[in-house]
């Protein structure tokens, strides 16, 4: 039986990314254009189904867990919570900090994001598809049931929801998922062709090593607590859970590597029971790495592009996305396409911002997971602290 070889996601979009920057500089302009056209309709397809992602994904998550409501669930998601805050925050005073200097105020001027029209190149035609309900109404639905399904009694609607749920999946999985390096080809295409494209480039390596820097921070600072708390060296915490960080990198899947997390848990002295019940969870519900990420790379566009990121807007975007990454995990792309809602509705991203956007995630995408994975251990090791205290 022969096997089927299959390329990842990262190097779909690397490719993407290197094929857009070459071609641009002697494409013709019905070239672009034809990738400009197929962007814009990307685009509202993207739009039409984003409400659609919050209700599908974010209703059973809230369903689920209220069914196994109990202490050691709500302890474990508030810490996850709390943790997965923290990241936000942490990201965007250092990011406020330190991206003006390495970006610098609107050093995008040839790719205006708040006005594509702008822009040098037009598409051939444009369809405006509207979506059935806008962000806010789906996040709200999303909210109203899936706590109904959590402390209700029926069956029907929650069947409906993860049959709906299965659907959206899908969406992402087979459709969006697919096309992505395509549009996002079309965004380096383009701006290629403008002559902006390298600046773009180079500014991104210097936030991509900042992000990197926070990471680790990130982790010191989730082990010192952990360590603080449980009255443990963090450092060897955080030495004994390296293994997970490194299947983390290579898999780019905090489901894959529950096995090699599990084991290095329990090899933290976090009881057997304990480390079953969270290290499962906390696989889908912790995403501080996720979170980090997201921050960054969208406060570094909202300074490129000079876009409003002062920090009352920041701090709502950050308290909404830390319910969506919760609330929202499991499905391949999902913490991104779940947040493209709120990018779009809270900070007025616009195609040419999401495309960048999805561009920086993906480019980094194995090194949040492996934060993520990692912080899971701080997590396990505070709850077994409180639950044998």
């Amino acid at each position: 039986m022969k096997k089927t070889f299959k390329i990842g996601l990262l190097p779909k979009v690397a490719a993407a990314i290197a094929l857009g920057l070459v071609s641009g500089t002697f494409a013709a302009e019905w070239v672009v254009k034809i990738f400009i056209t197929f962007n814009g309709l990307f685009s509202g397809f993207l739009g039409f189904c984003i409400p659609l992602i919050v209700v599908g994904l974010i209703a059973p998550g809230i369903a689920d867990m209220g069914k196994h409501a109990g202490r050691l669930l709500i302890v474990t998601v508030v810490l996850a919570y709390v943790f997965t805050l923290f990241s936000g925050f942490l990201s965007y005073f250092s990011g406020s900090a330190v991206f003006p200097s390495l970006t610098g105020e609107g050093s995008l001027p040839d790719v205006d994001v708040r006005n594509p029209a702008a822009n040098a190149v037009v598409p051939y035609f444009s369809l405006k598809i509207e979506p059935v309900f806008d962000v806010m109404t789906a996040l709200l639905l999303a909210f109203v049931i899936g706590i109904g399904n959590a402390f209700g009694k029926g069956t029907t609607i929650k069947s409906a929801m993860e049959e709906f749920q299965a659907i959206i999946a899908k969406v992402i999985g087979a459709v969006i998922i697919p096309l992505l390096p395509v549009f996002i080809f079309g965004i380096f295409i383009e701006m290629s062709y403008s002559g902006a494209a390298f600046g773009v480039i180079a500014i991104f390596g210097k936030i991509i090593l900042l992000i990197f820097v926070l990471h680790i921070l990130l982790l010191l600072i989730m082990f010192g607590i952990a360590g603080g708390i449980a009255k443990r060296n963090p450092f060897k915490l955080l030495y004994r859970m390296m293994p997970a960080y490194m299947t983390a990198l290579g898999t780019s899947s905090s489901a894959a590597t529950i096995p090699v997390t599990l084991n290095q848990v329990k090899k933290l002295g976090v009881d057997d029971d304990i480390a079953d019940f969270c290290v499962p969870l906390c696989a889908t519900i912790h995403l501080s790495g996720s979170m980090l990420k997201i921050v960054a790379t969208s406060l570094a566009i909202c300074i490129m592009t000079g876009l409003p990121h002062d920090v009352l807007l920041y701090a709502g975007f950050i308290f909404t996305l830390g319910i969506m990454m919760i609330a929202a995990p499991g499905v391949p792309g999902g913490a991104i396409m779940a947040s493209v809602a709120i990018l779009q509705s809270i900070l007025h991203f616009d195609e040419n911002a999401v495309g960048l956007m999805i561009a920086l995630y993906i480019s980094i995408d194995s090194f949040g997971t492996a934060c993520n994975v990692t912080g899971d251990g701080a997590i396990a090791t505070i709850v077994n602290r409180y639950f044998k205290r």
